[in-house]
């Protein structure tokens, strides 16, 4: 290399620092060495190190979406045991992997037994939303009213609704499971309210809908959530025994199979 071109060198990689360009940065030497090789013009090579970089920016901010969802397990379709559900619409999931119902403002609510599933269908689903360039928040239904609350207590209560609404799918997971106090169930309803055509939500709850003022408290505030909820909503079914119980008791009937049987 010329003196000339180590100068150009320098100045190349410090204006790429300063346009924020990593990865044309890291790889324009070998792919201009490759370009040369391969009798590539200029543009052509350009072609190439743009590429890289859209490339790269879109996996950088898919990471980000994913770290930003907080989901508390990465779960994909591939992983769910569709034969334990042999009457869960395997064809509606699929097509729900797509995200259009996000477009389209559209809800899924997943209702079962405790592990039988839900979780990990509301986590599949929203981990395809990420890669699809949605924004993705995963609460526990707990974990977001004492949120809420919190917030409101500390004058935070706007700053918080507003995040929530900058969301593409916010996914509830284990409604029912705890009952909400009065507050917390307004504050709740207040969030559900505002994503109403507004943007997507995934609901999980063991639950059915008539024994949702178990939680809720009021049936004036249960029938106003579910009219929300369930308004261009799709509903999937999970049903049998916890695929965690299952498992547990595979593995003692392993375990007893193994031991020694004491003989007369």
């Amino acid at each position: 290399m010329t003196r000339k071109q180590t100068k150009s060198l320098v100045l190349l990689q410090h204006h790429l620092k300063n346009l924020r360009l990593p990865t044309i940065l890291r790889e324009c030497e070998k792919i201009a060495a490759r370009c040369a090789t391969d009798n590539v013009d200029h543009l052509g090579f350009l072609l190439q190190l743009c590429e890289l970089e859209l490339i790269e920016r879109d996996r950088r901010a898919a990471e980000r979406r994913l770290k930003a969802a907080k989901f508390p397990t990465y779960k994909t379709l591939e992983t769910f045991d569709f034969q334990a559900q042999p009457g869960l619409n395997k064809l509606l999931v699929s097509e729900l992997m797509r995200g259009e119902f996000i477009e389209q403002r559209e809800n899924i609510l997943l209702v079962g037994n405790s592990g039988t599933g839900k979780t990990h269908l509301a986590v599949a689903l929203g981990i395809a939303a990420c890669g699809q360039g949605k924004r993705v928040r995963f609460y526990q239904v707990t974990e977001l009213i004492t949120q809420l609350m919190e917030a409101r207590e500390e004058r935070e209560l706007t700053r918080l609704k507003k995040q929530l609404a900058k969301l593409d799918l916010l996914i509830l997971d284990e409604l029912g499971y705890v009952p909400a106090s009065k507050l917390g169930s307004e504050l709740l309803f207040d969030v559900i309210s505002t994503a109403y055509e507004r943007f997507s939500l995934i609901v999980t709850t063991n639950l059915p809908f008539e024994n949702w003022t178990e939680v809720l408290g009021s049936e004036r505030l249960t029938g106003a959530t579910l009219d929300r909820l369930t308004h261009r909503c799709h509903i999937l079914e999970t049903t049998g025994e916890s695929y965690r119980l299952q498992d547990a008791k595979r593995r003692h009937t392993k375990s007893s199979s193994k031991q020694p049987r004491l003989t007369k």
